[in-house]
This record gives structure tokens, C-alpha cells and sequence, in this order.
């Protein structure tokens, strides 16, 4: 289970049961008191769930001793003072400090039709191809001379009308795009890398092909063919991601601030590039 992509509401259900309230006994397992407000707890979290039945108190309280019984285990065999167990309760907490601190700033963000399509106008769902070849960040000079030969070679052949972009995606692209001509169909921001997506977005007309663009992944030649207007396109699927963006900034922000009032210490030596 990857942490990091857990949405925070469930996040939060991951800690619930760690919230120890003061309440009626409701169940003991060795030394270790299970609440009547840690069961109802967990009844009304299976109920939000949407699940298709509801927990019986004698059901949710069955469940929360077998969860304790395997932590108490898990405690024996020390699992958590374990490197990579211990990493995966940093990434809960993270979540939980997000939702903690900003959760009401989340829940304050507004979003008028007009407001998104104006963003959208800025940042319209683009169709493009491309021709690619993988090279890591941390790639040798060597191995971006090579890389980047044998593109500005192929660009070369494409310009001179030797052969055509979706041909030359064929035999030389090495993403699995390469069978379609190097097509990616419409996609908006949120599914292409920034570098990737603002070259695109700088190329005039359908039918342009920009020079070579880095990315993380390696390096493009991107080729224009369609951009949807605002009449065209999901909005209801812009609208969401302007929030994950405003979210994004809300996030980026208090980060940033927590960061400052920290004592930080980097060595640079060890990071140089």
C-alpha cells in the first residue's frame, strides 16, 4: 500500500483507532482497554464507508480485538522499530498534520464556472504525439550526446519530409505510444509532465513540432495535433483539477512555513549535482 497516494480522509480512518478516549470498557485485550467510543467509532467509519452493511457493536468490537491481539504481536516481534514500518507511520503522519492543520482551509476553497474557464483558457486539454527516448536524470554526458543525436537526426528526417512524425514515432520512439504514431490523445496538465505540457502549450497550431524537451524521464520531440475549447471539454473534471491545485498552493505554503521555523541543516557536498 503506497502511503502516499492515500487519499487524507483515509488517512484519517487510519488513526482513529489510536484516539484514546476516556469511556466504558468495552473489551480488554491482555492489558490493553477497548473503549465503547472506539467501537462506535469504528461502526460509524464502516457506515461512511458506504459499505453494504452495517457493523454490530459485537462485530466491530470482534474486529478491534483482533486488530489489537496483531499489533501486540507485531509490538513482540518489534516490527515497529523496523526502518521501513517506521517510514510508513512518518507518511500517516504527514497526511494526518495536512488534514490536522488545513483541512478547514481545504474545505473554504471556492471555484465559480467563470473562474475555471479562464484557467482553462490559460491551460486548455491538449492532443499531442511525441517521440521519445528514455534517459535517466542522472544520465552520463555521454549518454545525452547520444540520446540527443539521434532525436535532433530524426526531427531532422521529419522537417526535411523524408518521413513522416507518426512513422518516425514507429521506429524510433520507446514509449508504448511508438504503435499509434506516438499518439497521446487529449489529456489536461494534471496527466503530463510540466515540461512536457508547457512546451506543448508554446507550439502555435496542430501539425507543429518543438525541438528537444527534457523531462525526468528522458527526452521528446513533441508534435501539436488538437486543443479542445472550453464547450468541448469535462469541466466538471477541470474544476477538479483547479482544486487539487488551489490545494496544491494551500499545502505548499504551510510546508513552506514549517520549513522556515525549522533548524535546517544541508550538506552540500553530499546533494552537488
Amino acid at each position: 500500500m503506497n502511503l502516499w497516494i492515500l487519499p487524507l480522509g483515509v488517512l484519517t480512518a487510519l488513526l482513529t483507532f489510536s484516539s484514546a478516549h476516556a469511556s466504558v470498557e468495552a473489551a480488554k485485550v491482555n492489558d490493553k482497554v477497548i473503549t465503547l467510543d472506539q467501537v462506535n467509532a469504528r461502526i460509524a467509519e464502516q457506515s461512511r464507508s458506504g459499505a453494504p452493511t452495517v457493523l454490530s457493536k459485537k462485530e466491530a468490537v470482534d474486529e478491534l480485538v483482533k486488530r489489537e491481539a496483531a499489533i501486540q504481536e507485531a509490538k513482540k516481534l518489534k516490527l515497529d522499530q523496523d526502518p521501513a514500518i517506521a517510514e510508513r507511520i512518518n507518511n500517516v503522519l504527514y497526511f494526518a498534520v495536512l488534514e490536522k492543520k488545513l483541512g478547514s482551509d481545504f474545505e473554504k476553497i471556492t471555484l465559480s464556472d467563470a473562474e475555471a474557464k479562464n484557467w482553462y483558457e490559460k491551460n486548455p486539454e491538449i492532443r499531442t504525439s511525441h517521440i521519445f527516448v528514455a534517459l535517466p536524470p542522472d544520465a552520463t554526458s555521454d549518454e545525452e550526446k547520444k540520446a540527443t543525436a539521434k532525436l535532433n537526426t530524426v526531427l531532422s528526417d521529419v522537417r526535411s519530409g523524408k518521413t513522416s512524425f507518426a512513422e518516425a514515432a514507429q521506429k524510433n520512439s520507446e514509449d508504448p505510444s511508438a504503435a499509434m504514431g506516438g499518439d497521446l490523445d487529449y489529456r489536461m496538465k494534471d496527466r503530463l509532465d510540466p515540461a512536457y505540457y508547457h512546451a506543448a502549450l508554446k507550439l502555435g497550431k496542430a501539425g507543429d513540432i518543438s525541438s528537444i524537451v527534457r523531462t525526468p524521464f528522458g527526452l521528446h520531440l513533441i508534435r501539436l495535433t488538437g486543443k479542445h475549447n472550453w464547450s468541448e471539454v469535462d469541466r466538471q473534471h477541470v474544476k477538479h483539477v483547479i482544486l487539487d491545485d488551489k490545494r496544491q498552493e494551500i499545502v505548499a505554503h504551510y510546508l513552506n512555513d514549517l520549513r522556515q521555523k525549522a533548524k535546517v541543516t544541508i550538506n552540500s557536498g553530499v546533494i552537488k549535482e
